[in-house]
């Protein structure tokens, strides 16, 4: 699991610098329409969407698949008490997995689908295959993980087994079934990858027999939309946030259009979710913690014969703390 996520969230950082590359700004809510600019930035970026979605056929599937089996095992074999545990961090797993999906599909929409939401300074481009080489190897490696687990989990095993202390604590016999249990994962998942490709050509076929049609998108009912229209994709996760407002709030400032204003003057509205274990939780145990530094702070005075009496007085105390056996 950790293999895996070392490589999707790799190449994730590897596309999202190669669009800020191009675009110099990490505001989504700016871009839009990327995937006809840099078409191939988009889909290894869509990849990395996929597989920390743990979604077939990517190795990501192959982690949220044994963590799974981990769970429904434990449910089996266990107490009562274990099980709940067990039971709860499945349904955790599963809504952590749900919010993934989310986020992602709510970033690639953003950034790479629809239209440009400003106009960049410089018209962004695709980046340099020496920036694209090393996606393209990740996303090898990912495939590779994702058809032919079985290779990859058992070279996990031994090293876990040469690295841990106590020799004959993992045997690694007892995980024949499931180095069979994910040979056979990795066939399904390249009979997916072949249904899918098989569709995905025989409806392309299909549509090139038919005449092409363009129309607008539809704009709902605005006689002259424009690309502030679009979805953004604070409105893309708004079902969720309402959800969730116990948790996280939004904070609107605004000003109402009256009934009374039939020509309504341009106005700015800016939202912004506060966090709610951010506010009350992690920020007041940060100050805390830094009113006590504070009572630390005279140590850094700028002085530097105070800095050379401090470097004196430590090699002084490892030299007597040598000499008289106390470190």
């Amino acid at each position: 699991h950790t293999l895996n996520h070392s490589l999707f969230k790799s190449l994730l950082f590897f596309a999202v610098g190669s669009v800020y590359q191009q675009t110099h700004t990490r505001d989504m809510e700016k871009l839009g329409g990327l995937i006809r600019q840099m078409p191939q930035t988009a889909v290894l970026f869509l990849i990395g969407a996929i597989a920390i979605g743990g979604l077939p056929p990517l190795n990501g599937f192959i982690s949220e698949f044994l963590i799974y089996t981990g769970f429904l095992n434990g449910i089996h074999t266990i107490g009562l008490t274990h099980s709940t545990l067990m039971i709860l961090s499945l349904a955790s797993l599963a809504f952590i997995g749900g919010l993934s999906l989310l986020t992602f599909t709510k970033t690639f929409g953003t950034v790479f689908l629809g239209n440009p939401r400003q106009v960049l300074d410089h018209p962004p481009t695709e980046v340099s295959l020496w920036m694209r080489a090393p996606q393209f190897f990740i996303v090898a490696i990912m495939f590779s993980i994702g058809f032919f687990p079985q290779f990859y989990f058992g070279i996990t095993l031994q090293i876990i087994q040469s690295v841990v202390p106590v020799s004959g604590m993992i045997n690694l016999e007892t995980f024949t079934p499931m180095l069979t249990l994910m040979e056979n994962v990795g066939r399904y998942s390249i009979v997916f990858l072949i249904l899918l490709i098989a569709v995905f050509l025989i409806r392309n076929y299909f549509v090139k027999l038919r005449p092409a049609l363009q129309n607008a998108t539809w704009g709902c009912g605005y006689v002259a939309p424009n690309v502030h229209m679009q979805y953004t994709g604070k409105s893309y996760s708004k079902s969720l946030s309402k959800l969730l407002s116990f948790v996280v709030k939004e904070n609107k400032k605004y000003m109402e259009i009256e009934t009374t204003d039939i020509f309504p003057e341009s106005r700015k509205h800016t939202s912004h979710y506060a966090d709610f274990f951010e506010n009350n939780i992690f920020e007041k145990a940060t100050k805390l913690v830094l009113r006590g530094l504070n009572y630390f702070q005279f140590i850094q005075n700028g002085k530097v014969q105070m800095y050379i009496v401090y470097g004196i007085f430590f090699i002084l105390l490892v030299f007597f703390g040598t000499l008289f056996n106390l470190i």
